[in-house]
């Protein structure tokens, strides 16, 4: 089985470049996208063997995710229950008979981290969900997560400390969720690799220098470890701010 995953930073912009022709090329069991940037009805995606679920922000052009799977879920959740947190279109999840399958959307804290406090409440309220999910079958989740949890997940983590994506709480909350009973799945396969990060800034030819942070991750159940055969970022694809990663897993 594969997965995928793609903040595709505009999905209307993205359609114009290689999206279709990276689409057909990777040929995912799931793909998942986050920074959709549309509402319903502005676009259609003609996409035979696939099932489409979509969830959109308030906000126009604002935030959004979709998933395109093979494979019909028992069910879909869009959001976590909770209204405060359900209006940026950041969350689906899948439910099928012996996992859930998750894309997730987290929130920037933004610059001078006006947005960390909320950031924080989510995490917290995200990591209940995941739990709850959790105690009834395994969890495949996936998504920009915004954060580089660890000095090798980006590339100026020295100059970067204070900065949305690198702070001291947010890499916190991952370092709990893990505790949890979770995998971050490139870090079990390489716990070592350096210089591989899945967005580049657009500014100061960042991917040009590979001047990156690894953001986008696929996360899983600890009990899936056994299941997994591979997980990688494929800094090849472009088309985004953000490349596409991947998990190859045995469901």
């Amino acid at each position: 089985m594969k997965l995928i995953s793609w903040n595709v930073n505009g999905l209307r912009a993205i359609v114009k470049k290689n999206f279709m022709e990276v689409f057909t090329q990777l040929d995912a069991d799931f793909f998942c996208l986050q920074e959709t940037k549309l509402q319903a009805g502005q676009i259609e995606l003609d996409l035979p063997g696939y099932f489409q679920y979509w969830n959109y922000a308030e906000k126009k052009g604002y935030s959004g995710t979709a998933i395109f799977t093979k494979y019909e879920p028992l069910h879909v959740t869009y959001g976590m229950g909770i209204p405060e947190h359900d209006q940026e279109g950041r969350l689906i999840t899948l439910e099928y008979e012996n996992y859930f399958v998750v894309t997730c959307y987290t929130p920037n804290s933004q610059s001078e981290l006006k947005r960390l406090d909320y950031r924080m409440e989510w995490e917290r309220a995200f990591l209940q969900y995941l739990n709850q999910l959790n105690a009834q079958k395994p969890v495949i989740f996936c998504g920009d997560l915004n954060v580089a949890h660890e000095k090798i997940d980006l590339k100026n983590w020295k100059t970067n400390q204070k900065n949305a994506g690198f702070t001291p709480q947010e890499r916190e909350k991952f370092t709990e969720l893990l505790a949890a009973g979770y995998l971050d799945t490139f870090r079990y396969f390489y716990p070592e690799t350096t210089g591989v990060y899945s967005w580049w800034s657009y500014r100061f030819h960042a991917r040009q220098n590979n001047a990156g942070w690894r953001i986008d991750y696929f996360v899983v159940s600890k009990r899936l470890a056994d299941q997994l055969v591979d997980a990688k970022i494929l800094t090849d694809i472009t088309g985004s701010d953000h490349c596409p990663v991947e998990l190859e897993i045995n469901l």
